[in-house]
């Protein structure tokens, strides 16, 4: 294990060029304050109570620094990103697109609206961010989040000044676009990955798949069964479409089918089990069949459906609960069965950042309602498990049997340090 004072001195390092870009000094003061509180013991994480624990009689000025200060989200958000890449970024790296929501009462705080609720499992009144997550040997670190506005917000223009959305944030877009805008952002600040990888909230849209083909990325994501595709077989013919016969269209020349139709009808040893990983309850296997196919993605037909696009694999699981989940990639042709299925299961350490977010930092206890306030309550909780997430790597590292505590763990472990007067001497000030 590393010492107190090692954890003190390597906050004051992480800090250092967060501290840079925060301009003036009563922001470099009040930032490592805030991070203090939102890695305190704490129940509640939102402004009064934080103040209450670690700047008793400040309330006002710490609320300024969260909610009025101008202090610029851009500026912290690309250091954020380049530590992130230091840490976990490179060529074994994924980056997982996905998003969270937070159940709110009210209609007054930006971006509260009755939609799709995914930890409720149903449309509630709740606000979304759309995430990004960086990940390498089980190592996640949440790069990025994006308030998503319904059209509820970005019809009403005197709702969206009231809240304080920028003007630049008031079109909207869909969780597909904000996750676009954002990977692009990320990439633009040095931020490097094998693949990107989401869930079929994501995955089921053509224009999304082929904005990251586009980009000249990977992909890996979920698809719903009833995604359409061909053989890698398929030809084309012509058919005429008019009236006096000179108007010739392509058509495929064998019909479309589902993936689950398609991996249905394989035979049976081609469904293999293949371990992932080892989870906290033994290894995690499922059965996997995978095959070559041409996804139902190119241009228009008469009758609505669509040409055959690009080669892809298309890969199925059977859980020994039952359940059977499908995906699409765009790895290259020789790629390794375990090599796709392992990339595709990288998706669920975002799930776990998302909770230990939330559990372990408060990202969703803040309880004010402007678009500043909100941003820069989530970059600060971002900035803290990237730190956290440093310290489990030093903590691997330096242990002799290669142990390393798991985030709340590290959390709990530097509690103390962050509260000693000898140890955190210096922290809250820059």
């Amino acid at each position: 294990m590393i010492s107190a004072q090692d954890h003190a001195l390597s906050l004051r390092r992480f800090l250092r060029p967060f501290q840079r870009v925060l301009g003036h000094a009563r922001r470099r003061k009040w930032c490592p304050i805030y991070l203090r509180g939102l890695m305190a013991p704490l129940e509640r994480k939102s402004l009064q109570p934080l103040a209450e624990h670690v700047a008793p009689g400040q309330y006002a000025q710490l609320h300024h620094f969260v909610t009025v200060s101008p202090w610029q989200d851009d500026q912290m958000g690309a250091v954020l990103a380049r530590q992130a890449q230091r840490l976990v970024g490179g060529r074994g790296a994924v980056l997982i697109v996905d998003d969270t929501a937070f159940p709110k009462q009210g209609t007054g705080s930006v971006g509260i609206a009755r939609q799709y609720c995914g930890v409720l499992g149903k449309v509630a009144n709740c606000r979304v961010l759309v995430s990004l997550t960086l990940a390498k040997n089980d190592l996640p670190v949440p790069l990025a989040l994006r308030l998503f506005l319904p059209q509820a917000w970005t019809d009403d223009p005197e709702r969206c000044v009231a809240a304080g959305v920028p003007q630049g944030h008031r079109l909207f877009l869909t969780k597909k676009e904000l996750a676009l805008q954002e990977i692009d952002r990320v990439r633009q600040h040095g931020v490097t990955f094998k693949v990107v990888v989401a869930d079929a909230g994501y995955g089921n849209s053509a224009e999304f798949r082929g904005a990251l083909t586009a980009r000249g990325l990977t992909w890996a994501v979920g698809v719903p069964g009833t995604q359409k595709v061909y053989s890698t077989k398929v030809g084309m013919l012509t058919e005429r479409r008019s009236n006096t016969g000179r108007l010739l269209v392509p058509v495929p020349d064998e019909p479309r089918k589902s993936v689950a139709q398609v991996l249905h009808d394989l035979p049976p040893h081609k469904w293999v089990s293949r371990t992932w990983r080892k989870g906290t309850k033994g290894p995690l296997h499922a059965r996997f069949a995978v095959m070559r196919v041409r996804v139902a993605d190119g241009g228009a037909l008469h009758d609505g459906s669509h040409l055959p696009g690009d080669e892809a694999w298309v890969v199925g699981e059977r859980r020994p609960s039952g359940e059977r989940k499908y995906y699409l990639t765009n790895h290259p042709a020789n790629t390794s069965k375990i090599e796709l299925i392992r990339d595709i299961k990288a998706r669920w350490s975002c799930e776990q950042v998302h909770q230990q977010l939330k559990e372990e930092l408060g990202l969703d206890h803040f309880e004010g309602r402007s678009w500043r306030g909100l941003h820069h309550h989530t970059l600060l909780c971002l900035t803290a498990m990237l730190y956290l997430q440093a310290l489990r790597l030093v903590t691997v590292t330096v242990d002799p049997e290669g142990w390393r505590p798991t985030l709340p763990q590290v959390r709990q472990l530097t509690c103390p340090v962050l509260w000693c007067p000898y140890c955190s001497r210096g922290i809250g000030y820059g």
